[in-house]
């Protein structure tokens, strides 16, 4: 089968977060071949831009004919071109080898140093976004190209279709710097119509690279044969996945992390096999019947990079107990758990390691057996859950889960409570896999 080859034309970022890095790793995400033609070195990281060494164009020429003629090119990213003689050969190599194109028009890093020469501006706006099918300006690019203030949406939706009177045939504005009641909005001009595409904001210093990741994404996605609003669409939620995730490193803006949601999705036979593995430890054991609450239990397992309990797998219809033992309902699958699942993602927000849970009964002989084992543990009162949280179906355990973290500073092995009215008292055990838990669950199960 023949792969899609995707060529990013950029800077090489030292700190590994923008530029070539970020687009061949995005490339990577999506399932394509990524190769690269890199117009400037530069040494960077997560403060600043230390120092720029621009690449020979005789260099820059060699590399682009060097992938064209011998490997293809499906679809083409620009990023950092720099200045004007730059810009020039390469909008030349595109005409030339008619090539589709995505244009980053990336004008200055994160950390504020320049990284398009003034000069080089209307090269750009001249040579290469007549060439492009999108162009992914923020609003201070926006601004420039547009020659004009981008103050709200209107603005940005008039500045994107001026940027289309310079020819490309879509202009996305993004939206990280436009807010509407706390969203993030992005402006698509295509075809003649405006399109917003609304999305969370993320209070995050994971932001490095984030355009790169964004154009990259667009481009692999229109290279795999989405129209151009669908893969606008699909990149943005693909970004959002890239800056929540994250890295944390250095002093200034982290790098996003763009292989978040490929690891999410590789990760998905793991858990399933994994729940299926414990399952069959928790049947094998007649012990564990005593430790089954009057609503049942559950046992779920979440995928690294969780955002909502579709990310964590579960057993539909619970766990039940019978004469000889307990029974798993139905096979595991994504989405299955609401009160274990939002305790797990409450406890990832602290600990990203600790992924699994199980709900059994509480007494104060099973608590006994988990300070006998050297568990740690952690309560939370239920009487004292708020109206706002007791009122809406779901809220109370992620918000219980919440209060015994913070009573103790960590995600603790145990969280339990002693019920309210209506409520049955609950334990859960936490841990790094759905196997992890169940052994525990079943070394308390023989100790009662």
């Amino acid at each position: 089968m023949k792969p899609i080859r995707a060529l990013t034309i950029a800077g090489s970022d030292s700190g590994g977060g923008a530029g070539i890095q970020a687009d061949l790793k995005t490339f990577a995400a999506f399932g394509i071949h990524g190769m690269s033609v890199i117009t400037a070195i530069t040494a960077q990281n997560t403060v600043s831009v230390t120092a720029i060494h621009d690449v020979p164009l005789d260099i820059i020429k060699a590399q682009i004919e060097a992938v064209v003629e011998d490997i293809g090119v499906d679809i083409v990213k620009t990023g950092m071109l720099h200045k004007e003689e730059v810009i020039n050969l390469v909008a030349d190599k595109i005409l030339e080898y008619q090539l589709p194109v995505v244009v980053d028009p990336v004008m200055v890093a994160k950390s504020g140093a320049k990284l398009l020469r003034d000069d080089a501006i209307n090269a750009l706006i001249e040579k290469l976004l007549p060439l492009a099918i999108v162009v992914t300006p923020n609003r201070m690019e926006a601004e420039v190209l547009a020659n004009m203030k981008i103050e709200s949406l209107n603005d940005a939706e008039i500045a994107a279709k001026k940027i289309a009177e310079f020819g490309p045939q879509a202009v996305v504005v993004k939206g990280g710097h436009l807010l509407t009641n706390g969203k993030v909005v992005d402006i698509l001009y295509y075809k003649g119509e405006v399109k917003r595409y609304f999305g969370e904001r993320l209070d995050s210093d994971t932001t490095h690279g984030t355009g790169c990741c964004f154009a990259s994404a667009i481009a692999a996605l229109l290279a795999k044969g989405l129209s151009v609003d669908e893969a606008v669409e699909c990149a943005k939620n693909f970004v959002f996945y890239s800056i929540k995730f994250g890295f944390h490193v250095g002093r200034g803006k982290g790098p996003v992390n763009p292989m978040a949601k490929l690891i999410n999705d590789s990760e998905r036979y793991f858990v399933i096999k994994n729940i299926k593995e414990a399952i069959k430890l928790l049947e094998a054991n007649s012990n564990v019947k005593k430790l089954i609450p009057e609503s049942q239990s559950n046992l779920v397992f979440s995928l690294p990079y969780a955002i909502s309990i579709e990310d964590v797998a579960a057993i539909p219809g619970r766990i039940v107990k019978f004469d000889s033992g307990v029974k798993a309902s139905m096979p595991p699958e994504f989405g299955a758990s609401s009160h274990v699942a939002k305790t797990i993602l409450t406890a990832m927000k602290h600990n990203s390691s600790i992924r699994a849970g199980m709900n059994i009964k509480y007494s104060e002989e099973i608590i006994e057996a988990c300070k006998k084992i050297g568990l740690s543990i952690s309560y939370y009162d239920r009487k004292l859950e708020p109206p706002e949280i007791k009122s809406v179906e779901g809220l109370s355990t992620a918000w219980g889960a919440e209060q015994a973290i913070r009573s103790i500073g960590k995600v603790p092995d145990v969280i339990y409570h002693t019920g309210d009215y209506g409520k049955e008292p609950m334990i859960t055990i936490l841990g790094k896999t759905a196997i992890d838990v169940v052994k525990i669950v079943i070394k308390l199960a023989e100790m009662i």
